[in-house]
């Protein structure tokens, strides 16, 4: 089927270039990446996993569910030290 594509300028240099390199048309490079990008079913794809280190802190200076004890505490921090 002959169709129309709108396709970036380099990506299509690089197509092109791909298919030289492999000596073959431009036609059989894209079908071969679109093949290729259609045959791997989206849920078999590898998920992300962020993992963030933890660190063991010296335990709760307050409750959480203190808010005045919390206010305290910021309170503390952002007045600094005393003189």
């Amino acid at each position: 089927m002959k169709t129309t594509l709108n396709v970036d300028d380099e990506l299509m240099r690089r197509a092109r270039c791909a298919a030289v390199a492999r000596g073959t048309t431009l036609t059989v490079v894209v079908e071969d990446a679109l093949r290729s990008a259609l045959a791997e079913p989206v849920a078999a794809r590898q998920t992300f996993t962020l993992r963030l280190p933890t660190v063991k802190g010296s335990g709760a200076r307050v409750d959480p569910a203190d808010r005045a004890a919390l206010y305290e505490l910021l309170d503390e921090r952002t007045a600094g030290p005393t003189t």
